[in-house]
This record gives C-alpha cells, sequence and structure tokens, in this order.
C-alpha cells in the first residue's frame, strides 16, 4: 500500500464559498475529532471521482487538525480485472462471477492488509475493492469503527455479486451511499446517504484569469470556441456511453452544421477497460474533423473546455453520481444529462440543464439544439447552476456531513 502525495489545502481558502456557519460548525467537530485517528482505503490515487474527493478531503481534514491518512491498494491487473467486473456487476451488467475471480480478489486484498501496521480509531473503506481487507484489518482493530462508503449505483445489481459484496457487511459498523436508494439492497447495522461534492479550489474548478483561459483555449487546438462546442468529460467507461453522445452530436448537427463535440476523459489506475474502450471511440471518430476525442489532459484545460463549452452532455446508462456534472454546473455551463444515478440530483429539468432518458438519442439532441439556439436561456440556465451547485455539492458540506458520520461512529459529544 501506498500513500498518494496531496496538495496543500487550508479551511480558510473556502471561506468565500461557504458560510460563516458552515465553517465555524466544522472546527466544532474537528474539535471532537482531535484524538481520533482516521484511515481512508481506496484502490486508485488518479482517474475517477474518489480519488478527487480524496485528494481534498484529507489535506482539509488535516489542516483542521484531524490526524487524516489515505493509503492506496497495491495490486496488478488481474485483480483490477476481477475488480471492474465487481463494478460492472453491482451496476447490472457483469460476467459471471467464478471462484477463481473470488480467490483473485481475496488474495490480493489480504496481502495489503497485512502490511497496514498502523492503529486507528476510524477506518472508511471507498467502494467493493477494499472490502476483502476487512476481516483481518477488523481482527487488528477491533476497536475501530469500519465504514463502507459506496460511490456505485445498486439500483439493479447482478444477485452473485451483490451477495459477495454483503459476505463483508458483517464487518461493517456503518455504510454511507450516495443516494438512498442504492442502500435498499445492503445489510449494514447503519446506513446515511451523503451525496458527493467538488472542491472548488481544485485546479479542474477554481476561478480562472482570461491570460489563462486564452492559453488552455490555445492547447486545445484544433477545436475552436469560435463555432458551437458541446462536450463530455468522462473516464472512457461503457456505462458513460461515449458512443450515444456521439450519435446525439450527429443528430444535433443536422440542425447545427457548424456544431463541435470534443470527448474527453482520463484513465482510472484501477480501470483495465478504459484504454481498450477510448480505442473504440477514436476509431469511430477518426475521419469527422469535428470530433475531437482527448485524454489525460491537465485539470485547468478540462476546466477551460467546460467553462467555454455552450453545454455539456452527461449521457451515462448508470452513474453512481457524476461529479463532472456539477464542474460544469459550477462553471455556468447548462447540463444535459440522463436521468440515472445522481445526475437528476443535480440537473433541474428546465432550470440549469434537461434531463432525458439514457436510450433518448432524439430527445437529448433536440434539447441540445434548443440551448445552442437561445443564448438567454443559456446564460439564465448557467446561472442558475452555479447557485444549485454552491447550495448543494461544494466539499464544505459534504465534509460537514462526513464528520457529523465519524462524531457519531465513536459516540463522541458535539
Amino acid at each position: 500500500m501506498h500513500a498518494p502525495s496531496l496538495p496543500d489545502r487550508s479551511i480558510e481558502g473556502y471561506a468565500a464559498v461557504t458560510s460563516h456557519d458552515r465553517l465555524e460548525r466544522l472546527r466544532e467537530l474537528a474539535a471532537a475529532l482531535e484524538d481520533v485517528r482516521i484511515l481512508h482505503l481506496n484502490s486508485t490515487a488518479t482517474g475517477g471521482g474518489v480519488a478527487e474527493l480524496l485528494r481534498s478531503i484529507v489535506p482539509v481534514c488535516d489542516d483542521l487538525g484531524i490526524d487524516t491518512d489515505w493509503l492506496v491498494m497495491d495490486a496488478d491487473d488481474d485483480f483490477f480485472e476481477v475488480t471492474k467486473a465487481i463494478h460492472n456487476g453491482l451496476q447490472g451488467n457483469g460476467p459471471r462471477l467464478t471462484s477463481a475471480m473470488k480467490s483473485t480478489y481475496r488474495e490480493t486484498a489480504e496481502r495489503n492488509a497485512a502490511e497496514l501496521d498502523a492503529e486507528y480509531d476510524v477506518v472508511v473503506v471507498h467502494d467493493p475493492q477494499p472490502l476483502g481487507m476487512l476481516e483481518r484489518l477488523a481482527d487488528a482493530m477491533p476497536d475501530a469503527s469500519i465504514l463502507w462508503r459506496c460511490h456505485v449505483d445498486l439500483t439493479d445489481p447482478d444477485d452473485a455479486y451483490l451477495a459477495f459484496v454483503s459476505e463483508y457487511m458483517d464487518r461493517v459498523d456503518h455504510a454511507i451511499f450516495s443516494r438512498s436508494v442504492y442502500g435498499a439492497e445492503i445489510d449494514a447495522p447503519t446506513k446515511s446517504v451523503i451525496h458527493p461534492s467538488i472542491d472548488p479550489l481544485a485546479p479542474k474548478n477554481r476561478s480562472l484569469d482570461e491570460e489563462t483561459i486564452a492559453a488552455e483555449c490555445d492547447r486545445l487546438d484544433p477545436l475552436s470556441f469560435e463555432t458551437p462546442v458541446v462536450s463530455q468529460v468522462s473516464r472512457f467507461d461503457p456505462w458513460k456511453d461515449q458512443f450515444g453522445t456521439l450519435a446525439v452530436f450527429r443528430r444535433a448537427r443536422e440542425a447545427i452544421p457548424e456544431l463541435q463535440l470534443a470527448l474527453v476523459g482520463g484513465m482510472a489506475g484501477d480501470d483495465p477497460e478504459g484504454i481498450e474502450l477510448y480505442e473504440r471511440v477514436a476509431a469511430e471518430a477518426v475521419d469527422d474533423p469535428d470530433v475531437h476525442v482527448l485524454t489525460d489532459l491537465p485539470d485547468t484545460t478540462v476546466n477551460v473546455l467546460q467553462r467555454c463549452s455552450d453545454v455539456v452532455v452527461q449521457k451515462s446508462l448508470r452513474e453512481g453520481f457524476g461529479l463532472v456534472v456539477s464542474e460544469a454546473l459550477w462553471k455556468q455551463t447548462p447540463v444535459v444529462g440522463s436521468n440515472v444515478g445522481g445526475i437528476p440530483l443535480q440537473v433541474e429539468d428546465g432550470r440549469n440543464g434537461y434531463l432525458v432518458e439514457p436510450d433518448d438519442v432524439e430527445g437529448a439532441a433536440d434539447r441540445v439544439v434548443s440551448l445552442l439556439e437561445n443564448e438567454t436561456r443559456r446564460t439564465t440556465f448557467g446561472a442558475n447552476a452555479r447557485e444549485h451547485v454552491r447550495d448543494r455539492f461544494l466539499l464544505s458540506r459534504q465534509l460537514e456531513e462526513l464528520l457529523e458520520t465519524f462524531v457519531e461512529a465513536r459516540d463522541l459529544e458535539c
């Protein structure tokens, strides 16, 4: 296991976007946790929302005086092939779960658990990948509170994968989900719902000066913002449906011939499907000069793309939450998104964007066109979007709810 490098963060840096009362509440919770040692465990330090969340949460907790560590599992491709299958199975479409897959999973998880020799009061296990560590961790730290933070859409899981994950729930004291419906099939002693959030101080979300924006636009050449741009920013993952977004773009371009599409995604360290899907999407778009398939862009470049796009599309088939939606809305860019997972929590249909069913290519294209053809509506939706995210999906709100959960888990006074 290894500890990722972390950026500097100060709670004072959030004063411009966080109420005084919330900042004071965070300090109050931190004081209650001053003698509590916390560990976050996950399977990758790069790519995907969990790593981005931890990269902000952990240093802010440290700045508040809460002793917080983040460790990432060390694993090979065989393990990640299995855990990707588990992820897909929990979202309803995985291969048959075999005994060999279970053995690969358990051996890697137990090896990682054996490397952990420090003791903690609270251990937060993110998603299914580290669950196999729990038996050894519970034996080594019998007084620790074990929390499972599930970021996956569990509305329609495959029974075999759900049963496999459920085997570990007897070691979990509390489970946290992104939506209440996700926890319906999980038998944990206690459960709660905490919506994920974006970090407004992170390079992907912070305000930028005009010089930086201009320089990053040049980096994106031959994509040009002189004509309309629709973008989707997602990991290259079958659930994100980049092919469906291509279909939406091609239909919308019938009405707006100068339209361009940017399909942008990173490669998560624990997702072996990413490169293969990127290559398939790139091959599908290679003969279309108005489609730009880009990968592993710097965060500041992604910031500018989301900020300068006319419309952002998030055409997911399943979506645990989809923080890229809040990222775009925070930058006052309206979103046309699928009515799945956490997207409808972020997109207010007809107010900051539009919701469509995930297989409704025609409907999505029509809404993209309606936004592109009405600048006043785009501007109004954009203003509504930023305020919606400010109220509900910034880091300080999530951190408050998470710290309250830690306080309750340790039965502390606050």
